[in-house]
């Protein structure tokens, strides 16, 4: 998608914040936070202190470290538009554990050739597996990768360059008329606990934008129904040299049989669209009590509670063949925003506004999982997400396109305008 910005958003300074934000180490910790630290890593905190200068330097008003490291601010409505509605632009501080976050080296490639993209660790970028990068190399974009070790951050360091990145635009461009808009930065946004201890009373906005999605042109006004599922398996420990005459019942093994009994056709790799998975994240134990972390997703309600019975009767059925005991935990993460926002159609339609006005054909697509938006939509505050230009979230084969981005901060400024023409 050639794409001919609408305002004269610097490449160069969105790269710069870019790239600085993605060299700050941020990691969290779903571990941590279960057990109710906020924010669950001291990296986070850290860099929402540097935000937080960044924020006052800017000109950003009431620029403000709430507890649990919750940055805010707010860009005051231009003269004559105090009765425009206020609009939130939400990013989350953290990156994800899953893939090591830490000591990254982004690799800036100018006018990308289409071409594979070797990297460290036997890592390779292909154009012909992953069409985003074909385009990339047929626009002779600028894109930005990990050098192979870890991953990149665009999810979402992408999302706060944007914001910060607009909100400074518009700071410079007071011919731009427009209402209240409020920054809002999160932690744990990656631990589910996002929006735990989010500091609504801050907030005057009545709708907010999650910017965290993907490919350019992307849309998202649903997501998942969201579990978290834990399954402990007990057993009896007995000394493997008597095992069978002592009563040994393993309960490793119940909680592997457990998961090589999952539907393999309902599996995040093989499953996209509209299709609900079980993924198993982690197993832990010993003969005698084990722990299967999984994650459970549906786009609608009746089907997550199929999947839940379902988890319920096979580890019922799997600790019985093994004459062993088992328990399910299930603790909601979030909802499917989805009915929610149809509540509010301004809410959407003044961001597909904006996506028109910058010539950009807007592409709805379901989340195939969730942003601190699902949540915060749950508690009343209408919250679509728009995409980043990032790509190949939470691996380290994660790459970002600079045009695309730069895309991302013309329709926030965009946003802006039809906000106020509304």
């Amino acid at each position: 998608m050639n794409y001919k910005l609408t305002h004269t958003i610097s490449k160069a300074e969105l790269l710069d914040r870019f790239i600085s934000y993605v060299k700050t180490y941020s990691s969290s910790s779903e571990a941590s936070a279960d057990k109710g630290n906020a924010p669950s890593t001291p990296q986070q905190a850290l860099f929402a202190e540097q935000l937080k200068k960044e924020m006052a330097g800017i000109g950003i008003s009431s620029v403000t470290l709430a507890d649990h490291s919750f940055l805010y601010g707010y860009l005051p409505a231009s003269e004559g538009q105090e009765a425009v509605p206020a609009f939130c632009m939400m990013a989350h501080i953290d990156t994800t554990e899953e893939v090591c976050g830490k000591n990254v080296v982004p690799q800036i490639i100018e006018k990308y050739n289409g071409r594979k993209i070797e990297l460290k660790e036997s890592v390779i970028l292909d154009p012909e597996k992953d069409k985003a990068l074909a385009q990339a190399g047929e626009e002779k974009d600028t894109i930005i990768t990990t050098d192979g070790t870890t991953l990149l951050g665009a999810d979402d360091k992408a999302g706060i360059a944007e914001i910060m990145t607009a909100a400074a635009y518009l700071l410079s461009h007071p011919e731009i008329k427009h209402g209240k808009i409020e920054l809002l930065f999160s932690p744990d946004e990656e631990t589910g606990h996002g929006m735990d201890f989010v500091p609504l009373a801050l907030l005057t906005s009545k709708r907010c934008y999650t910017v965290d999605g993907g490919h350019i042109g992307e849309l998202e006004t649903e997501c998942f129904n969201a579990v978290k599922t834990e399954v402990f398996f007990t057993g009896i420990s007995v000394h493997t040299g008597t095992a069978r005459s002592g009563g040994l019942v393993s309960a490793i093994a119940m909680a592997s049989a457990f998961i090589t009994s999952l539907p393999y056709r309902q599996l995040p790799e093989t499953t996209d669209g509209y299709e609900g998975f079980y993924a198993p994240l982690e197993i832990q134990g010993t003969l005698e009590s084990a722990r299967v972390h999984l994650l459970l997703r549906d786009f609608t309600q009746s089907g997550m509670e199929k999947r839940k019975d379902f988890i319920n009767q096979l580890a019922q059925i799997t600790a019985a063949a093994f004459g062993g005991k088992s328990q399910v935990v299930h603790t909601k993460q979030y909802l499917n925003m989805k009915e929610k926002l149809d509540a509010h159609p301004s809410v959407v339609n003044n961001l597909v506004k904006a996506y028109k006005k910058c010539g950009i054909e807007p592409d709805i697509v379901p989340i195939r999982g969730g942003t601190d938006g699902s949540r915060l939509t749950e508690m009343g505050i209408p919250t679509p997400n728009m995409f980043t230009g990032g790509h190949n979230y939470h691996s380290r084969s994660e790459w970002a396109s600079l045009s695309q981005m730069t895309a991302a901060c013309d329709i926030l400024v965009a946003l802006a305008e039809t906000t106020a023409e509304e």
